[in-house]
């Protein structure tokens, strides 16, 4: 598969097939890819915390807030909901800046997925505090944002951006539109 056949179907997903789990080794092997990404400076402060069981889920689910574009939606249905998270957090006694080291590792780990046939939406709108408390994270982590994971159950669809308009939205049959700017509109 090209890169730019991973990269168009690297949505942001946030309705799958709950049912279809993903083992330890599967997203152990995509933190790997994270790992082998570009660190600034080459610190690798990134660390990540691996959530795949069903009962842990459910109670990392009402910590976070789903699509704030779309306001009449609370996040995917049970049932629709992800097999896994993995929370990207940074080392904080390595260094307090990890620079853009979370895009980087996170891109490679979803693009890992995407090539599996998952797919994932990144959330950093999430109760941190009760996070850490649930997850028994140590201080010395900051948590920087959580991957939600699964089978994708729904379809995204790039758009061409009208009249500025960024924020994506749902039609009557549940597909995601996300409005894309022109090419010509990014290069200066």
């Amino acid at each position: 598969m090209s890169i730019q056949s991973l990269i168009l179907r690297n949505r942001s997903y946030r309705r799958f097939y709950q049912n279809e789990g993903i083992q330890q080794s599967q997203l152990e092997s995509w933190v790997d890819l994270a790992r082998l990404s570009p660190s600034a400076r080459n610190m690798q402060s990134l660390r990540f915390k691996l959530i795949n069981d069903p009962k842990l889920n459910a109670q990392v689910f009402p910590l976070l807030k789903w699509a704030g574009y779309i306001e009449d939606w609370d996040g995917p249905i049970e049932g629709e909901r992800p097999a896994a998270y993995i929370v990207v957090l940074n080392d904080e006694s390595l260094s307090n800046n990890y620079y853009c080291d979370d895009g980087l590792a996170t891109q490679s780990l979803l693009l890992g997925g995407v090539e599996d046939g998952f797919g994932g939406c990144i959330i950093a709108a999430i109760d941190r505090s009760k996070l850490r408390k649930l997850l028994r994270i140590d201080e010395k982590y900051k948590i920087i944002h959580l991957i939600a994971l699964g089978k994708p159950k729904e379809k995204v669809k790039i758009e061409k951006m009208e009249n500025g308009a960024i924020k994506y939205w749902r039609d009557e049959n549940q597909t995601h539109h996300v409005p894309k700017r022109d090419l010509k509109d990014l290069i200066i």
